[in-house]
């Protein structure tokens, strides 16, 4: 069976928007600039020198491109990039496959690549180390193994839980990174060049003023630009000024603090069924009616990273500042509950 490339996210038009908002290089990639100035240095060394670039490991939330600067990386190193996801490579000949079809010093991008079953990590272990691929052949007393060697290749993986990678696939990255929410202004700055792509009339106050409620996330900042754009077309004067972004988000619910309805509908979960917490996340995503990989991937991050809410020991609990952002001061337990999980 061959294995399937990665699945376009709520959709193909969905999907082909994104693409083409996708920085084709470095010098187009805005945001992540630790990240960028050492990834830049591997990559310069390794073209240097003739080889592959390092087996390289992107993870942060969801929205921030890893993607995109997965395929910068292979633009810069010159080479293709061949893409798939931990979930679509169910069996080990599946990775077989996708490693027997790189071409010397290829990418190969594995996005939630700590959703890979165990034995098919196993299989990247003497690909990454050796450049091999050692495959059980027959059966019984006529069982061998057998032996493929593979070109220098980069593996690039993506995941929004490092946590969960297994150590051994984990330590066999010699390149780590981690990705953060972006600040506002950088946002900005991803907002212009998506206006100029899209060919969007955007007025600075209107950018600004998205880039504050986009969650630190450029995803999510792109996709509210489509939405005030179509408000302006339909609604406003054409362009997407100050008064048509505020209309739309309002609309959309997304508050100045960049939280939309499900962020506040889980605080305020944390609040009325479980006095500020602590609460365990199976308990509190139940309570939601959402499932836990969504509550622990896309909201929870940012909602910490805000802090509007805290991880510890006992589970998950409102902070003040969360509770001021309710309207409800003093709904927040006491400082006790807030030590860190450790």
């Amino acid at each position: 069976m061959t294995p399937r490339s990665a699945p376009p996210a709520g959709g193909r038009e969905h999907e082909e928007f994104h693409r083409s908002l996708r920085p084709r290089d470095f010098g187009e990639f805005v945001g992540q600039r630790a990240v960028l100035d050492q990834l830049e240095i591997s990559v310069r060394a390794a073209c240097a020198r003739g080889d592959a670039l390092d087996h390289l490991l992107l993870h942060g939330p969801p929205g921030l491109g890893k993607t995109s600067l997965a395929a910068a990386v292979a633009v810069e190193l010159g080479v293709a990039m061949h893409t798939s996801a931990g979930p679509l490579i169910p069996r080990t000949g599946d990775m077989v496959a996708l490693l027997n079809a790189l071409g010397p010093r290829d990418v190969l991008f594995v996005d939630e690549i700590h959703r890979l079953a165990p034995a098919v990590a196993e299989v990247l272990y003497p690909a990454m180390e050796d450049r091999r691929l050692d495959i059980m052949v027959g059966e019984k007393l006529g069982a061998h193994t057998l032996r493929i060697d593979l070109p220098p290749f980069t593996l690039i993986g993506a995941t929004t839980r490092a946590d969960l990678l297994a150590g051994p696939l984990r330590d066999r990255f010699p390149l780590v990174h981690p990705l953060e929410f972006y600040a506002a202004r950088d946002l900005a700055r991803v907002l212009e060049r998506a206006a100029r792509v899209l060919d969007v009339p955007l007025e600075p106050e209107a950018g600004r003023e998205i880039a504050v409620r986009s969650r630190g996330t450029p995803r999510v900042a792109n996709n509210l630009l489509r939405r005030v754009r179509d408000w302006a077309q339909v609604k406003g004067s054409g362009r997407v000024d100050r008064a048509s972004a505020l209309a739309l988000l309002e609309v959309a619910q997304v508050d100045r603090e960049g939280l939309d309805r499900f962020d506040r509908k889980i605080l305020l979960s944390v609040v009325e069924n479980f006095a500020g917490g602590p609460v365990g996340v199976a308990s509190l995503a139940a309570t939601l009616g959402m499932d836990t990989r969504t509550l622990e991937e896309v909201h929870e991050p940012f909602l910490i990273y805000r802090g509007f809410l805290r991880r510890t020991a006992r589970g998950r609990v409102l902070t003040e500042r969360g509770a001021r952002h309710l309207g409800r001061p003093g709904a927040a337990p006491p400082p006790a509950l807030l030590s860190p999980r450790r």
